[in-house]
């Protein structure tokens, strides 16, 4: 049986790519590790729009936290080093490794990322669009 797209009306024309990230949104990892927080800053003037993640990483240090960008996809791995010689009687904090990807729309930039009390922050900004209205010259076909 075929699959009904929400994106199949000939009126949206050149969003062939939008279903597969869709698909690519959906098949991300559904673990909670490490949580974290999305939120909208208040814009300031004429200063773009800023959104900032925030995420739990406590017990990480900026060696062991890798931040990437490719083809609109934010990616945040963290990986940690077993210390053989400690001997835990209680381990409540965890030591594992984890991988949270973010899909960015088109023109979103990440503005940077800092690391304090055991929260990395990363800032994305969209930079407004000049708006461009353009004639199309109308020609005979023949």
């Amino acid at each position: 049986m075929p699959r009904m797209s929400t994106l199949n009306s000939p009126y949206l024309l050149g969003f062939d790519g939008i279903e597969r990230l869709i698909d690519r949104v959906s098949r991300s990892s559904g673990d909670g590790y490490p949580p974290y927080n999305i939120e909208r800053l208040p814009r300031n003037g004429e200063q773009a729009t800023t959104l900032r993640i925030t995420l739990a990483v406590a017990g990480f240090t900026k060696d062991q936290l890798d931040v990437t960008l490719e083809d609109n996809q934010l990616t945040i791995k963290g990986k940690q080093t077993e210390e053989p010689d400690r001997e835990y009687l209680h381990r409540g904090i965890a030591a594992r490794q984890f991988q949270r990807t973010f899909v960015l729309a088109d023109g979103m930039e990440v503005g940077g990322a800092g690391l304090e009390n055991g929260l990395l922050v990363i800032d994305l900004v969209r930079p407004e669009p000049e708006r461009v209205v353009r004639t199309i010259e109308i020609t005979d076909i023949a």
